[in-house]
């Protein structure tokens, strides 16, 4: 292992974080682009996020609730990154663009296709000013095909991808999972593509053209689903039950619930003994585990009769502790967010933010042993980099003082580094 000095620089002169030295600019909105550059900026690249003026990124708006103004939600997809207003109706504001597009590595746009080229920011206009770009174009639909210009968001998605129809209970309507799911399954498509472009332009010297579709991203983790509609049989809604494994599902318990995961026939007899019921084993409808996927119900009956008994805490024990045996509570988002577990891996921390003092991070969760990772800049206030960014960029005072008179970064635009323009809401 190559030791770090502290600028972050090792002995081979190779950065600390694997991608210093990567620039990306990061033009899109919401989530599926906001959590890739966040991925991105966590490994050390460089991320500046190109806003509309006086309004910035929608999601800095979504709520409430809302801390000063700021959406904690914004919060979680916008650490580490930058923040410069541009308003690409002005020609001199696309002209600054393509500037700093001659020293970027990746483009992230997740406009509706044909709207990249009305605003001049198509993979073929900004080729002509960097031939070695990694372009990333994410939409709901994709480039191509019948639906490619409809718009989309992860509800749709959710639906249309087969996940709703595979979730909640069997006798409810379709539910969505709980999070944006298929908007961070593009994400994580979207910083994995680009940073495979990024170790082939590293062989070849070839910049990239990436077209990612949300719907189309998803459909791979449909895995267990998928392989039961490739043997012909019908996928359904199940609650927490899982349709090729039992018992793999929450059951309830005197003050709670619990999730007991069992993917074979020794932790079988293992929960079994931990429970204190060695009838289970020898009844033959719960045997092996076809035959316990084909009595769900009469096995989460005599489940559940035995934990009643107890509380979750003490079935923790008794199972997990004890026994070995996969199973865990059922913990709100507070809870997860405060578990023991995670404060020992110190994924959550801190950052100074420079109007609210100290706020809350989630850390990404890759710990490499011979790399440093993490965040090191707070989410951004709206424009709060418009100068800096130009600066870096070899601009001169005057010179950022002429883009602002032009209205580069739009009508509000303002000289000041630490103003975030418009960020009232």
């Amino acid at each position: 292992m190559n030791a770090t000095d502290d600028t972050g620089t090792d002995e081979s002169g190779i950065g600390g974080r694997i991608l210093d030295g990567v620039t990306v600019l990061d033009l899109s909105t919401f989530v599926t682009g906001g959590f890739c550059s966040a991925m991105l900026a966590n490994q050390g690249a460089e991320v500046v996020k190109i806003e509309q003026p006086g309004y910035g990124d929608a999601v800095r708006h979504s709520g409430p609730p809302f801390i000063k103004g700021e959406s904690p939600y914004y919060w979680t997809l916008s650490y580490g990154k930058k923040s410069l207003e541009l308003d690409l109706k002005n020609d001199d504001a696309k002209e600054a663009l393509y500037e700093l597009v001659e020293e970027a590595d990746i483009f992230i746009q997740n406009f509706r296709p044909g709207t990249a080229e009305r605003l001049d920011v198509d993979y073929d206009t900004l080729t002509d000013h960097n031939e070695d770009l990694i372009y990333l174009a994410i939409s709901a639909f994709g480039q191509t095909g019948p639906w490619r210009e409809r718009s989309g968001y992860d509800l749709l998605i959710q639906g249309m991808s087969g996940i709703m129809s595979v979730t909640g209970e069997a006798d409810r309507q379709p539910a969505k999972v709980g999070l944006p799911m298929t908007d961070l399954i593009t994400a994580m498509w979207a910083a994995f593509g680009a940073t495979t472009a990024l170790y082939r332009r590293e062989r070849t010297g070839e910049g990239e053209y990436i077209d990612l579709g949300m719907l189309e991203a998803t459909l791979p983790w449909l895995t267990k689903q998928a392989g039961m509609v490739f043997a012909g049989e019908e996928t359904k809604r199940m609650g927490t039950k899982d349709p090729v494994l039992a018992p793999y599902q929450t059951f309830e318990t005197k003050d709670g619930f619990i999730n007991i995961c069992i993917l074979n026939e020794k932790l079988w007899g293992e929960l079994c003994e931990a429970l204190d019921r060695p009838d289970l084993p020898a009844d033959d409808r719960f045997e092996m585990n076809a035959d316990r996927v084909e009595h769900l119900d009469e096995l989460e009956a005599e489940i559940e009769a035995t934990l009643a008994d107890k509380t979750t805490d003490e079935w923790i024990e008794v199972i997990a502790e004890d026994a070995g045996v996969p199973a865990g509570p059922v913990y709100s988002v507070e809870e997860a967010l405060d578990s023991p577990q995670i404060e020992a891996r110190g994924t959550i921390t801190e950052i100074e933010h420079p109007e609210l003092g100290e706020v809350p991070v989630i850390e990404h969760p890759l710990k490499f042993r011979n790399a440093e990772s993490g965040f090191e800049l707070p989410p951004p206030l709206l424009g709060e980099h418009n100068r800096e960014v130009f600066r870096e960029h070899g601009y001169s005072e005057a010179e950022i003082d002429r883009l602002s008179e032009l209205g580069v970064f739009g009508d509000e635009g303002d000289a000041d580094d630490t103003t975030a323009d418009g960020n009232d809401d």
